[in-house]
């Protein structure tokens, strides 16, 4: 066991829900209750009917672009400052972790921070992006005429090799693990936390519902992601 190690964070989208973005499948509410992830969210559509993928996914991540870290992504990167925890992993692609400061992050879904040409890999920032579409319904590279995709993971895409790898390792140091706002059971990140497991580190959960470690984990708390962290900050004298 490494003695008193920082704790290593995998956050998911219930992180980001007091941020007002909604997760993807809460009854009523979710993303993927409206409509099918795999007519509008899968590689094969945006190659396929670009103009629906973004007409689809544009307003979206407008939306995103606007919102602010709420409480619990602060806290995290107060908690990183102070040297109690050592990175998070998330399957967030919001950004929020990034405005609220946290320094060493993995995007393991990749993120709306930028978006790339698929012919010749310019960049393009969500500015950017949105003056690509004033004459258009595509995001098309002014320099080579190409389709642009946001840098996000869509279904029927591999995670990026560089961003697992790194979380692999991460885990295989971690003493603790701290998972917040994830039901822990979309593969592969719902995988990280067994290999904590294997590799003799404990679990901790913040998370509403059911995930499939938790009789496995030292703590599960069921409340608000938000008030759950301020008790951590308060419990440990780090509390405003």
């Amino acid at each position: 066991m490494r003695a008193h190690a920082p704790a290593l964070v995998l956050t998911g989208a219930g992180v980001s829900v007091p941020s007002g973005i909604p997760d993807f499948r809460t009854p009523g509410e979710g993303i993927w209750e409206k409509v099918d992830p795999f007519r509008v969210a899968h590689i094969d559509a945006f190659h396929s009917d670009p103009a629906r993928f973004w007409a689809f996914y544009r307003p979206r991540f407008q939306r995103l672009t606007d919102k602010r870290p709420n409480d619990a992504h602060l806290a995290l990167a107060e908690l990183e400052r102070r040297g109690l925890v050592g990175g998070v992993i998330t399957q967030n692609i919001d950004m929020l972790h990034r405005k609220a400061g946290s320094k060493r992050l993995v995007e393991l879904h990749g993120s709306i921070a930028e978006s790339l040409c698929q012919s010749c890999s310019a960049r393009y920032s969500p500015a950017e992006v949105e003056e690509l579409f004033e004459d258009a319904k595509i995001a098309a590279c002014p320099a080579c005429g190409g389709l642009v995709k946001p840098g996000v993971v869509l279904f029927g895409e591999l995670l990026p090799e560089r961003a697992l790898a790194e979380a692999q390792a991460m885990c295989e140091q971690a003493e603790l693990m701290l998972c917040i706002g994830s039901s822990l059971e979309v593969h592969p990140a719902a995988g990280l936390p067994r290999s904590v497991l294997d590799h003799g580190g404990r679990l901790a959960i913040v998370t509403k519902g059911g995930t499939p470690y938790d009789s496995q984990a030292e703590v599960k708390l069921s409340g608000d992601v938000e008030l759950e962290m301020g008790a951590l900050l308060e419990a440990i004298g780090l509390a405003d």
